[in-house]
């Protein structure tokens, strides 16, 4: 895992090669290895110096989380991360200077080893990026990152590194002096060593242990460090809504920590971080974000025996929004697209509209105009079906209508190939259903993409009733190509982002016809880490989409449709008053030209206050509850799982990291619990918060969706 060479003229060279991981990263076994090699070169006394690097094409990324998964116990999170941080700090004062040659990119802990090395070169690799993102799965740097960072660029500098989790290039990161020098990457190892051999003692000591020491710019006491955290304190409390202790943690590092000495900085350093890894946040955020999510984009759940399919051509019904925007996503991927609508006009509408946020870039200097115009000679637009022959799949993305989709499903089905999918963009029809219009029922499937494409990550793999598990794998290849993060879920009305997704914005609808002041019901909504309050929300997805669901699952259902305590308010704001959302004009919203909103001031007058407003956690838990129910009745139902069902949340509509995902807030709630405070709900406000039967039965064992 770290190999050691030492050559004649007394240059340690110690080389990280994690062979049995996909990257090289920090665990026991490496650690333990890469100690020994420091000890060596430490205790010889041939050794002049050592330089560090890697034979992979990353220099290091940082701690094996599978280290830190599960942890409960603060005394093994302080020896996991006391270990490390040990180490770095007897290399740096054992009288023997040490140069990170980074050949690649050097993340975490891997860049924490590069901080605690006197000199840092590194390869001139426009693919190399170097950062502490452990603040993004809700930790914080435990090898000295908060101390020795700003202690070598100043606070101000360290400040959005460490609380945003942001990633440098190494010309950026050579401005800020985070590296000494940037080499041709061929040059790299002659240029480390070259350094050792001329490097005397003073070399050996890092600034902060030399007599005198000042931190750049001014430390924490000074009049511009207490202006920086009374300004910083404000904004991470206002950005974290109290759900994310990391940030909050990483400020106490560096107030506290770069008051003191680096060792006693070391140490607070330390607390700190077993402190937040055996918190339920990180625990959460390092289930889901890391493994769940990285399971799904290694299509983990691909049916297996169905050999890997790379996609050619791809054909669009539909140039609208998600038609375009599909179109552009492909295209950048290097797939060739048929763009077809209705008439060649609105199809090379479509067309230009995809390129247009590539051309943003080209003008802004990020993107070169040759490969806009290779991406541009990707898309064909059309009116003409017959330009589909030879597509390998068939995206549509027509209107949310069975009857325009069943003729669009027909025409294009005439022309294409036996083997090629067919795949329904629709976001609540089931396929099933849809699929009753295809002759090749085994190829047709369900592809849920999200808004606006360009940005959105994730994609919903539906699967009908007669969609077969090649069927499955081939798109789930597909949404890999266009690189997307598919989750597979089964068919019903919904299927499952959109289901659970509208408990939160309906729910927003029933307070509001209960009385609750608006105001209240978005920033309760906002206050338990969504994105976006219901109402604010609902404006944007459009509440005239909502109703014609509403509509259309009326008439689907007939007599069976049960009314929900959102109907009245669709139906009030689209029938009687018009408000249909942003796009037409407001909804629950006013819009100013300029870009701000407010609550409409004749909300009250059609949405009557009531006398006695609700406690504020009771609509917090409202809003939140209600979408972990929708989902413990979609595993009940063999709809999804509760992996992607996590997933499905965070990527599709932003629940927040910090609970897992909608399954996860059970857990992390705790089962019993979670059921007690859903049927006290259900006795206030409705039957709809009464607990499933998966929940009852899991609570009387307090059984986990969710293993750590």
């Amino acid at each position: 895992m770290v190999e050691f060479e030492v050559s004649d003229d007394g240059i340690a060279t110690i080389t990280w090669n994690v062979a049995d991981r996909p990257m090289n990263v920090l665990n026991d076994v490496s650690i333990a290895q890469f100690e020994k090699c420091i000890d060596r070169a430490l205790s010889e006394p041939s050794i002049k110096g050592a330089l560090i690097t890697s034979s992979r094409p990353e220099f290091l990324v940082g701690a094996d989380l599978d280290t830190l998964r599960g942890v409960t116990d603060a005394s093994v999170a302080m020896k996991l991360a006391g270990r490390l941080s040990a180490l770095l700090r007897r290399m740096e004062r054992g009288g023997k200077p040490f140069v990170a040659a980074i050949n690649g990119s050097a993340l975490g802990g891997g860049l924490e080893v590069c901080l605690a090395s006197h000199r840092r070169i590194a390869a001139d690799n426009p693919r190399t990026q170097l950062g502490l993102p452990e603040v993004t799965l809700g930790l914080l740097p435990g090898a000295g990152g908060t101390q020795r960072l700003p202690r070598m660029i100043g606070l101000q500098r360290a400040l959005p590194l460490l609380l945003e989790g942001r990633t440098l290039d190494v010309a950026k990161a050579l401005e800020l002096g985070i590296v000494d020098e940037v080499v041709p990457a061929d040059q790299l190892l002659s240029r480390a060593r070259q350094w050792l051999l001329a490097a005397g003692a003073t070399d050996a000591v890092q600034p902060w242990d030399r007599k005198g020491f000042k931190m750049p710019g001014g430390g924490p006491q000074t009049a511009n460090g207490r202006q920086l955290f009374m300004v910083t304190v404000g904004g991470v409390r206002a950005k974290t809504a109290g759900l994310y202790p990391a940030p909050t943690e990483i400020l106490s590092c560096l107030h506290d920590g770069c008051n003191v000495d680096i060792d006693a900085g070391l140490k607070i350093e330390g607390r700190r971080l077993a402190k937040l890894a055996i918190s339920p946040t990180a625990q959460n955020m390092i289930r889901t974000l890391f493994y769940a999510i990285g399971d799904a984009n290694r299509l983990a759940t691909r049916p297996a025996g169905v050999q890997r399919q790379t996609f050619t051509r791809l054909g669009i019904l539909g140039a609208g929004m998600m038609g375009h925007g599909i179109a552009h996503v492909a295209a950048k991927s290097g797939l060739d697209v048929v763009l077809l609508d209705t008439s060649r006009e609105a199809a090379e509408a479509g067309r230009t509209k995809a390129l247009a946020p590539l051309e943003r870039q080209v003008a802004q200097g990020r993107m070169a105009a040759g490969e806009l115009e290779r991406i541009a000679g990707r898309i064909k637009a059309t009116a003409n079906f017959d330009d589909l022959s030879g597509v390998d799949i068939v995206v549509e993305a027509v209107f949310e209508n069975r009857a325009v989709k069943a003729a669009v499903t027909a025409k294009a089905e005439a022309v294409l190939a036996p083997t090629a999918i067919f795949a329904s963009n629709t976001s609540t029809l089931p396929i099933t259903g849809l699929a009753e219009a295809s002759r090749r029922p085994k190829n047709f499937i369900g592809l849920h993409f999200f808004s606006p494409v360009e940005r959105m990550q994730l994609v919903e793999v539906i699967r009908g009733r007669e969609t077969s598990e090649e069927t499955v794998a081939r798109a789930m290849d597909f949404v890999k190509q266009i690189r997307k993060t598919p989750i597979v879920v089964n068919d019903g009305r919904g299927f499952y982002t959109s289901r659970v997704f509208g408990t939160y914005v309906y729910e927003g609808m029933a307070l509001l016809a209960d009385g609750v002041l608006p105001s209240v019901i978005d920033r309760a909504g906002t206050n338990a880490g969504m994105p976006v309050g219901p109402l604010a929300l609902m404006d944007e997805v459009s509440i005239e989409l909502m109703h014609k669901v509403m509509r259309q699952t009326q008439a689907d259902l007939g007599a069976a449709y049960q009314p929900q305590p959102q109907d009245p308010v669709l139906v009030k704001m689209v029938e009687h008053l018009g408000r249909l959302g942003r796009k037409s004009g407001g909804g629950f919203y006013e819009y100013a030209t300029d870009g701000t909103k407010h609550l409409w001031p004749d909300l009250g007058k059609h949405f009557p206050l009531a006398k006695e407003q609700p406690d504020f956690e009771d609509v917090r838990k409202r809003l939140m509850y209600i979408q972990s129910l929708e989902a413990a009745r979609c595993l009940e139902e063999n709809i999804i799982d509760a992996s992607n069902a996590d997933v499905g949340s965070i990527l599709g509509w932003g629940f927040p990291a910090a609970l897992g995902g909608v399954v996860s807030q059970i857990d992390t709630v705790g089962l019993a619990r979670f059921v007690e405070e859903c049927d006290r709900l259900a006795q206030r406000y409705g039957a709809r918060f009464l607990p499933p039967k998966i929940l009852r039965d899991r609570a009387g064992k307090e059984k986990l969706f969710r293993a750590a």
